[in-house]
């Protein structure tokens, strides 16, 4: 069975056909943009993996993207209405990209991101919230918003900088290049890259094997290891304003329009 969501500016797809086993896929859909996530895609990802952590038959969970790909980030035709201001770009960040990561990470259910082809901006931040990560060789990961005139968002980078650790995050965010897997597995961001004709079956054994644990077991090893993980202090008021306090510079208004009128952005460091 397959519920899907807002069919206009991308969808998320809820596939319940493996559920007498566990397992619950949710699919990643707007192919037409490499599954680009829109605004209602981010909400409705948070809605299904909210309502999977209060389904009690579920033991893991698969997140991919649609036709080839897992994500090729945010919606950037978006971008001049969804984050048009400082407040809309607060809350964007803050209050529907953020939220959503976090429920990923905090869901009690183990989460499988099975990836193969674009898997970059949003789509890596997506993956890197979720527990384990299977890759197919041919997949290509990267953040480079860089190119785009602003940093990552203090709620998005959390999942990165867990993984690969202050060095391979910066140079990730620094240079702005995009990487192969075998690149991605050796900065820590993924469990496992497989050939990519064997992929389908390696992420659904690897959830499988999940579900075939107990599950109780499996939700408070989720709980301690994120209990026992340095905590990291929440950020003041005057910190969140700094995180975004890009938001009227011409860097960034270059940067977003560059790629919208699909040229060479020009930044003047300002």
């Amino acid at each position: 069975m397959e519920t899907r969501v807002n069919e206009v500016v991308g969808e998320v797809l809820r596939d319940d056909s493996l559920l007498d086993e566990g397992l619950v896929t949710l699919t990643l859909s707007n192919p037409t943009k490499l599954n680009a996530i829109s605004v209602a895609m981010w909400r409705a990802l948070r809605g299904h993996v909210q309502a999977l952590d209060e389904d009690s038959r579920v033991r893991a969970i698969v997140v991919r993207g649609a036709q080839g790909n897992f994500a090729a980030g945010a919606d950037i035709e978006e971008f001049p209405v969804e984050r048009g201001s400082y407040d809309t770009l607060r809350r964007y960040h803050g209050e529907i990209i953020g939220p959503t990561l976090d429920a990923l990470a905090r869901c009690r259910h183990p989460s499988v991101a099975l990836i193969e082809g674009v898997c970059v901006g949003g789509g890596m931040e997506i993956a890197t919230h979720c527990d384990l990560r299977i890759a197919a060789q041919g997949a290509r990961f990267g953040v480079p918003i860089n190119k785009l005139g602003f940093p990552m968002a203090p709620g998005e980078l959390r999942g990165v900088l867990a993984l690969a650790g202050r060095a391979a995050t910066l140079e990730i965010l620094l240079e702005g290049r995009v990487f192969g897997a075998s690149e991605a597995r050796e900065k820590g961001l993924l469990t496992r890259v497989v050939d990519d004709e064997a992929l389908e079956e390696a992420g659904y054994t690897c959830a499988r094997r999940i579900a075939a644990g107990a599950p109780l077991a499996a939700q408070l090893n989720k709980w301690l290891i994120a209990r026992l993980a340095p905590p990291v202090p929440p950020l003041s008021e005057a910190e969140w304003q700094r995180a975004f306090s890009y938001w009227d510079s011409h860097d960034h208004r270059e940067g977003v329009a560059a790629f919208l009128e699909k040229r060479p952005p020009d930044f003047r460091g300002r």
